[in-house]
């Protein structure tokens, strides 16, 4: 099936949401990339985009829609990593039963019409937008930074460089099971003696 690489990649992207809301703390929810500007939005308020978002967008132009609401009745970081974890897995199995026709039928997208594979290339561009959002948070609030896409500063830095890619958990099973129990992600090695960009600033 030519659309195949489509439902690999929201497969793949299920688990870097997951993963990066796994690298928060619970006291980190309501902060803000400036805690003075509402314009910018809370850690709280990016999952239950994610989760709304994904749920408009699946039910109004893919069709597929759950019985369940889209967030949990109890805000909590663990509830929304269950509640997300539990609802794109069941899109995810929906996604896998479709042919090609499906993937190539024509659909409202706001206020144009766009085919099915272009609509979800545009979902997993916006997921991704937001996912980098809520990255540059945990380095503003100090916290490390497992792999998402590749090495990171706290899996060795630069891959050139021998850095490794290290993802916090295996699947999402493991990272439910292991957060719901404290926390139990991969042990990153750090940054090491070299540089974690390729053009340091000395300034």
């Amino acid at each position: 099936m030519r659309y195949q690489f489509l439902i690999e990649t929201y497969e793949t992207e299920r688990l870097k949401v997951l993963s990066v809301w796994s690298m928060f703390r619970d006291e980190d929810l309501r902060a803000r990339p400036n805690p003075n500007d509402p314009r910018g939005r809370s850690v709280l308020e990016q999952m239950i985009h994610q989760c709304s978002s994904e749920n408009n967008w699946f039910t109004g132009m893919f069709g597929i829609a759950l019985d369940t609401p889209p967030l949990p009745p109890v805000e909590t970081r663990l509830a929304f990593i269950d509640r997300y974890a539990v609802d794109s897995l069941h899109r995810l199995d929906e996604l896998r039963g479709k042919e090609e026709a499906w993937w190539e039928q024509e659909t409202p997208f706001f206020d144009v019409l766009r085919t099915r594979a272009w609509i979800m290339v545009r979902r997993i561009a916006h997921t991704a937008h937001h996912r980098g959002q809520q990255m540059a948070m945990l380095r503003m609030l100090g916290r490390d930074i497992h792999s998402n896409y590749g090495p990171t500063a706290d899996t060795g830095g630069l891959a050139p460089n021998g850095a490794q890619v290290m993802y916090p958990y295996p699947d999402a099973d493991a990272l439910i099971e292991g957060e719901a129990e404290g926390g139990r992600k991969s042990r990153l090695p750090g940054t090491g003696s070299k540089p974690s960009t390729e053009r340091p600033d000395k300034r």
